[in-house]
């Protein structure tokens, strides 16, 4: 036995989490629907790794040291700094820069994969999360835009969220021309501008106000400093948001463009609505940008009623691809966050994380050699009819060996003893029937005498019997 003292804790790393199989089965069984829509559309999947060059990634580049805090990063033995990807956007621009020549443009690809964010964790802040993007790359026109947009209409109508979504969209160059036109040219005053204009669902418009201007305080007592516009700039952006955009601004017309896509292609402002609020990426996006906002309610940590709120978005990247070649190329993507969505999705009954039925389990009750040898061939015989099964490889007895087949949600036990196997019979039984008949029997000696969900079959029926399970008829079914 191990000294006590030698012993390492067993303890998860900050900002990480395990996964359960039903978790699993869950996440699963909503990627497959996203990826049906995706496909649908006409994407196709490609895979990139979770590491790339530091310099490929784009927003944190090496010091003199290490890679500066974001990202997780490592030196190769050629002295060339690696990094975990943050994200699934700049990978794809590096493997479209690489493989120029030999795609198709524009490009249509989908991803799904973990992104890693070396970032102080925290209440539902993870280090590594999952991410579902879709983009177009080479594809210039509001039109590949407009289409993201309905792709994601449509992604979460197949989830089951009909009713309960929003897809806001605005653009940047109307934004930028917002600012022009206030008159905010420092960086810094309007990236405050810009996180005010975010607030407006937050805090009203009287909230975004008091953040263009001197500050606000909030319920806390807190202060948060704004923007410090004159009363004259205020009066822009306050106008803008009101709905009076920029004249002749090309991002206007980008908008009203997708709004003419939109209405012929039957999303109507329930679920596909421009939005003066939608704030995405400073130095990222160049043109349209859009959110999923799901729109119903759920309590926050005070126990008050809020609205779900984003669960992806995106928007037109022109500049990211040009890193890597001399030639303009244009992209528009989305990315969904996957956990966020799981959760939504559970929230609303949507998505329950049950357990998937587990294997058929075959008990060993004969120790003999030869016994095994057969246990082993009639666990390969349900394998070869579609049926997912195991022999029990423990040294337990008959009643452990049922509490481990309880604990693997087993779909059923297959109990072959030394008698059976002389009479060619097998004894088949029903783990779900049989608790569920079990809550009606009182005493121990009924429970004996009845034996609730079990039965004998002849040995070469039992494919056959074990198919009057649900669970292994759904095995059989999609195995």
């Amino acid at each position: 036995m191990a000294d006590r003292t030698t012993l390492i804790e067993a303890r998860l790393p900050r900002g990480f989490e395990d996964r359960a199989p039903a978790d699993i089965a869950a996440v699963d069984r909503m990627l497959a629907t996203i990826r049906r829509v995706y496909e649908r559309y006409g994407f196709d999947p490609i895979e990139t790794p979770l590491l790339e060059y530091t310099e490929t990634l784009g927003k944190f580049l090496p010091d003199t040291d290490r890679p500066n805090a974001g990202v997780f990063s490592l030196k190769d033995d050629d002295e060339q700094w690696m990094s975990l990807r943050y994200d699934l956007t700049a990978p794809l621009a590096r493997y479209f820069a690489q493989h120029y020549d030999k795609l198709p443009k524009p490009f249509r690809s989908y991803r799904a994969g973990y992104v890693f964010r070396n970032e102080k964790p925290g209440p539902g802040r993870f280090r590594q999360f999952m991410q579902f993007d879709a983009d177009t790359v080479g594809a210039a026109g509001p039109e590949a835009d407009a289409e993201m947009c309905m792709m994601m209409a449509d992604t979460m109508d197949a989830l089951g969220l009909s009713g309960k979504y929003v897809v806001k969209v605005n653009n940047r160059k109307v934004l930028d021309g917002v600012l022009e036109a206030a008159g905010v040219a420092d960086a810094g005053a309007k990236l405050t501008v810009l996180r005010a204009i975010d607030k407006l669902d937050k805090f009203g418009i009287d909230g975004v106000e008091l953040l263009l201007g001197e500050g606000r305080k909030d319920e806390s007592g807190d202060f948060t400093k704004g923007a410090g516009l004159s009363a004259s700039q205020r009066g822009v952006v306050m106008d803008y948001i009101a709905g009076n955009p920029p004249v002749d601004n090309p991002g206007v017309q980008e908008l009203a463009a997708m709004r003419g896509m939109f209405d012929a292609a039957g999303y109507d402002v329930g679920r596909i609505r421009i939005e003066p609020s939608v704030v995405r990426g400073l130095e990222y996006y160049t043109g349209p940008v859009f959110e999923i906002e799901l729109t119903f309610q759920v309590p926050n940590e005070k126990g008050q009623p809020v609205v779900f709120g984003a669960v992806g978005g995106g928007g037109r990247y022109d500049g990211l691809v040009s890193r890597f070649r001399s030639e303009p190329v244009p992209a528009t993507g989305f990315s969904i966050g996957v956990s966020r969505l799981t959760n939504a999705l559970k929230l609303t009954g949507l998505l329950a994380a049950e357990p998937q039925a587990g294997p058929v389990v075959v008990l060993v009750l004969d120790r003999d050699p030869a016994a095994i040898a057969d246990y082993q061939k009639l666990t390969a015989e349900l394998r070869q009819a579609g049926i997912r099964a195991e022999m029990y490889l423990g040294s337990s007895g008959m009643n452990a060996q049922m509490k481990y087949a309880d604990r693997r949600h087993a779909a059923a036990a297959v109990i072959v003893g030394s008698n059976e196997r002389a009479e060619g019979r097998v004894t088949i039984k029903d783990l779900e029937a049989g608790a569920q008949q079990a809550k009606g029997i009182e005493s121990r000696e009924a429970y004996v005498a009845e034996r609730p969900g079990q039965w004998t079959a002849n040995r070469a029926d039992l494919v056959a019997e074990l198919g009057k399970i649900p669970a292994v008829a759904r095995m059989r079914a999609t195995g």
